[in-house]
Order: C-alpha cells, then structure tokens, then sequence
C-alpha cells in the first residue's frame, strides 16, 4: 500500500462517497471490535453474563456482519473470491452468535457454560464455521496486500486462539478474543490512517 498515492488507498479509487464509504467501515471495524473486547473483560471480572454485559455483546456482534463485509469491499478487486468466501461465512457466524445473546437474555441464561449446554452442536458447527471463515478472510488479506498483512495473520491466529480455548478459563478466552479483536482494530485503524493523507 503506497499512501501517497490516492488511488491505492485502501477503499478509495478516487471518489468521495467511496472514502467516505472506507472511513466509515474503519471507524465501525476499531469502535465495535474494541465494544466486544470490552464485553468479553467484563464477563471473565464478574464471572458469567449480566444484561448490561449481554447488551455491549449484542451490539457488537450485530456489527461484526456489516463491517466485515465492508472490509472485503474496500479490498475489491484484489481481494479475491476467498476475501468474499470468507466475508459472508464470517458475517453468517456472528449472524447466529447474535441470536445466541438473544437467547441468553431472554432465558435468563447465567454464563457460556450453560449456553454453550442450551445451544449443544449448534455452537461447536458455528465455532468450526467461524474459524475457517478467519482463516479464508485472513489468508485474503495477506494476498490482497491491500490492508498491513500482519493483520490478517493476527485473524487467523486469533480465531484459532479462540477456538483453542474454548474451554480455557474465562480470562485465557478474553484474551484469545483480544488478539482476534486486535487483527479488526488494526484493519480499520489502517483505513482510518489511509484516509486522513
């Protein structure tokens, strides 16, 4: 990426709605990403789901679909059928995830342990989906070398840290959870970082 030439700039080619387009996928991609780390490190200091906790979960996941597909658009064309693959797959995970948050507000359910129980299979098939879709998006963005590449292997290794342990402690999970959430930081703070040159 050559940041003094406007037209390599991530999500830019050469028009305002599309940096408009570019600033406002890196501004959801940092903010919510840093919401959901938040959510995870209050869950693993009170030991379980509260409401106020489950809202800040909701919020961020419910984002997590629409700024990744924003990522694999401001990478077009470069990033390939993969980035799209992986895009959609990943969006289709956090789509279920959300309704899992759902499911935890409205049973009163106390922590992962027991939703991880209430939702048996279905969560292990969209954990698996979840982490060959990161694999695929981040794989993509080393290809596409649109966005630093570090940061699709920061992706990668944290979807598979977060699948890793999935039966860790709850602070070992936050922190799983903070190296993928810090590959979605640094993929929007380059875009952000691209469009204020």
């Amino acid at each position: 990426m050559n940041p003094t030439n406007h037209n390599t700039r991530p999500g830019t080619d050469g028009n305002e709605s599309s940096a408009r387009f570019s600033l406002l996928v890196g501004i959801a991609a940092v903010a919510f990403s840093l919401l959901y780390l938040a959510s995870d490190v209050i869950e693993a200091a009170q030991g379980g789901f509260s409401t106020g906790q489950l809202a800040m979960t909701y919020a961020a996941e419910a984002a997590i679909p629409f700024f990744v597909l924003g990522l694999y658009v401001v990478q077009r064309p470069r990033i390939g059928l993969l980035g799209f693959a992986g895009a959609i797959t990943y969006a289709y995970a956090y789509v279920f995830y959300v309704g899992t948050v759902v499911y935890a507000l409205v049973d009163s359910i106390s922590d992962f342990d027991m939703l991880n129980d209430q939702m048996g299979a279905w969560m292990l098939v969209h954990g698996v989906i979840m982490v060959l879709a990161g694999l695929a998006f981040g794989t993509a963005v080393i290809r596409a070398r649109v966005l630093p590449a570090w940061t699709g292997v920061t992706l990668m290794l944290g979807v598979a840290l977060v699948a890793a342990s999935s039966a860790a402690p709850q602070a070992v999970q936050a922190a799983a959870a903070g190296v993928r959430a810090l590959a979605f930081i640094a993929m929007g703070a380059a875009l952000l970082r691209a469009n204020v040159k």
